[in-house]
């Protein structure tokens, strides 16, 4: 039985039979590509779904869950069921606030339904209460991409509602600024705000009623346009802050002239420094704590996220003041380092069993290595086709 020499047989393999050199060099580029596109994988707990969902946040302060059923939520559901690709909608009124959940058809881009929803609240503005402080606040949120990471703030000096402005100003916004990070919420909300328990005895004998001294606070507690200036070649505006800002401010303000004698508003009521809700708190490790919840955005890598938020840690405690401590309390990279983990040892082993497995069969160095830079590429070329899908779909 006659053997034909590699060069006079045909297929496919006889181009890379006749040039090892280039058949090494080919599976080495291979290889390098597979290990780039390995470190541009996403990496995560579970399979990334992105559901088109934005929920619409509405506060209306002092208003029971009837009004802000009435007057809130039925004019933005009306809007909100005209657009097109809506495929579920779902509120939920309490005192004070608003909050409308929109799922949108999965063909649908996010983008898209971010659009309609920001023409849909605009359309309804007309319909909404006048004094409304702020307009409806939307944002995209996943309900299956939970936190990735749980801070806690306490403070053994300081009171809550200090904590609270400070984390808010501070601490979440620089947090809030780091790639991949989608959205900070807070938990255990203390923020400051001034509280006036009215007096009703010194009230009714002064002859007045509560609604004057609601008018009161109102009408002196603006930020607006004083007027303007009009010269020959320039206008000018101007501007003074009227919003007090302390209990002692709220105090000294006059709410009625009697018998041409000013009535102060600290003459019928008591007003201190308190919290905006105080039924509300967190607790961290038995201490009473601001609570934030860091959430990734779609598609970004939760491992080098939650890096970035420990690298900058140690520089957000120094820029606070000595009493107030910063405390992970959970991070959901634990487990999925320790996958990842895994499944780059069980890569690793695979790769070391088949080279094995290829020496003791073909014994020799000189003729086999080619099968094991193959070998190698083979696996390598799945994570450059991973890295080459990502890049073009980012």
């Amino acid at each position: 039985m006659q053997v034909l020499p590699p060069s006079s047989t045909g297929g496919p393999s006889r181009l890379f039979i006749m040039r090892p050199v280039a058949t090494t060099l080919l599976m080495v580029a291979i290889l390098l590509a597979g290990i780039i596109g390995y470190r541009a994988l996403p990496v995560s707990a579970l399979p990334e779904v992105d559901y088109p969902t934005i929920q619409v946040v509405t506060l209306y302060p002092g208003a029971s869950p009837d009004v802000m059923t009435s007057a809130v939520t039925a004019p933005l559901e009306r809007q909100f069921g005209q657009m097109s690709g809506l495929k579920q909608m779902s509120s939920q009124s309490s005192g004070g606030a608003s909050v409308i959940t929109l799922q949108f058809q999965l063909t649908l881009p996010l983008d898209v339904a971010e659009q309609e929803v920001q023409a849909a609240i605009n359309a309804a503005t007309n319909l909404l209460p006048s004094d409304l402080p702020n307009p409806p606040v939307y944002s995209k949120v996943n309900p299956a991409d939970p936190p990735i990471m749980t801070l806690a703030v306490t403070s053994t000096a300081m009171p809550m509602t200090q904590v609270e402005d400070m984390v808010e100003t501070r601490v979440a916004q620089k947090i809030s600024q780091i790639s991949g990070v989608g959205l900070v919420t807070l938990s255990g909300g203390q923020r400051p705000a001034v509280r006036v328990k009215l007096n009703a005895q010194a009230i009714a004998a002064l002859g007045l009623t509560s609604e004057t001294v609601r008018t009161a606070i109102t009408g002196a507690n603006v930020n607006s346009a004083k007027g303007s200036l009009d010269g020959p070649s320039r206008a000018v505006t101007l501007s003074a802050n009227d919003q007090m800002q302390s209990a002692e401010e709220y105090r000294q303000l006059i709410i009625a002239y009697q018998n041409g004698a000013p009535i102060r508003l600290g003459d019928v009521a008591t007003v201190e420094q308190g919290a905006e809700n105080s039924w509300l708190g967190a607790w961290a490790n038995k201490e009473q704590a601001i609570v934030m919840n860091v959430q990734r955005q779609p598609g970004a890598n939760i491992i080098s996220t939650a890096d970035s938020i420990r690298q900058m840690l140690p520089q957000l405690t120094e820029s606070l003041p000595k009493s107030v401590k910063v405390t992970v309390l959970s991070d959901r990279t634990t487990n999925i380092r320790a996958s990842v983990d895994d499944t780059q040892f069980e890569l690793m082993m695979a790769i070391a069993l088949v080279v094995m497995i290829i020496y003791l069969f073909f014994a020799q160095y000189s003729g086999d290595h080619h099968s094991r830079c193959c070998c190698t590429a083979v696996v390598n070329r799945h994570f450059c086709g991973y890295g080459v899908s990502r890049f073009f779909n980012q």
